[in-house]
């Protein structure tokens, strides 16, 4: 059975200088390219609790069905490590309250899945608070998910718990029956990982998972004194499926020798080879279906 696909709303949301489209043109080209459902990029331009009420929802919902696309995920926007610093500020009661209208906005959306982040590091916060600040906002937000009958899926992308170890042992700390993984090879591929290893390790765990390649770019500084050049951080920049240095055959065998049955959802979320035009992106969408079929 081939893998179920879905198309990240954020790829068309002009964040990085690319085109920017309506959720409902968006949704519009979703459906004209052949995919099966989208992830809600859950803020502006698109999808914020703020600007969708009851009847908005349930307009919403006629016109995903008028174009056969299923909501894959609500994708939210959250950092549980800011404002650490000020304990003055209900920082994370004010994140929390975001959650608990993700989760109702996912229900009303016929969706199960809400992407949520661990956090960053905020005023120089210790690891260890950060990471109790990250298991206690987790806890609740899985309560409050579970009202809902939603899940929660956090992704591998904020420094707390980014390599997949440490995000199993989140997991377990939290303990949530509906707080699971949303797994993407782009962190473990960067952090030298064996992916197929970490697939094999975060299967159990696995809700989602997001895709996008990428080249490396060696960066250089000069440095006069030496008359040479001192190497830095590779630069990353985001091309087509399959030209990029992700083994994507390797991680995507992987989830289906783990039985893996949910979607797999690309996202063009960095400034993109070949610039942000929509002729572009519609073209490396496309090319991520065809991987996909190859595969």
């Amino acid at each position: 059975m081939p893998f179920k696909t879905a198309l990240h709303s954020v790829s068309y949301a002009g964040t990085w200088g690319q085109v920017c489209l309506t959720l409902d043109d968006f949704l519009e080209k979703a459906s004209a390219l052949g995919f099966d459902a989208v992830m809600l990029m859950a803020k502006r331009p698109h999808l914020s609790v703020l600007d969708w009420d009851d009847s908005g929802r349930k307009r919403l919902c006629a016109r995903l069905d008028q174009l056969g696309l299923k909501v894959a995920c609500v994708a939210g926007y959250n950092d549980f490590g800011l404002g650490a610093e000020r304990s003055d500020l209900p920082v994370q009661e004010m994140q929390l309250l975001y959650v608990r209208e993700l989760c109702r906005l996912s229900r009303d959306l016929n969706c199960d899945l809400v992407r949520l982040f661990t956090g960053y590091p905020s005023g120089g916060t210790p690891n260890d608070r950060l990471w109790d600040l990250c298991v206690s906002s987790l806890c609740e937000s899985a309560r409050q998910a579970a009202g809902f009958g939603v899940t929660i899926g956090v992704q591998n992308h904020h420094e707390t718990a980014v390599h997949f170890e440490s995000l199993v042992d989140l997991l377990e700390e939290v303990g949530a029956p509906n707080c699971k993984a949303m797994f993407d090879a782009w962190a473990p591929a960067l952090q030298g990982d064996d992916l197929a290893a970490a697939v094999a390790r975060m299967a159990p765990y696995m809700v989602h998972t997001t895709v996008a390649d990428y080249v490396r770019r060696p960066r250089f500084r000069y440095d006069p004194s030496l008359v040479n050049y001192v190497r830095e951080l590779d630069a990353v920049r985001a091309v087509p499926m399959g030209e990029g240095f992700i083994n994507y055959r390797s991680f995507l065998k992987a989830l289906r020798e783990a039985g893996y049955a949910r979607y797999v959802a690309y996202e063009m979320c960095s400034p993109l080879r070949g610039g942000g035009s929509e002729a572009n992106l519609d073209r490396c969408a496309r090319r991520f279906l065809s991987f996909l079929s190859e595969v």
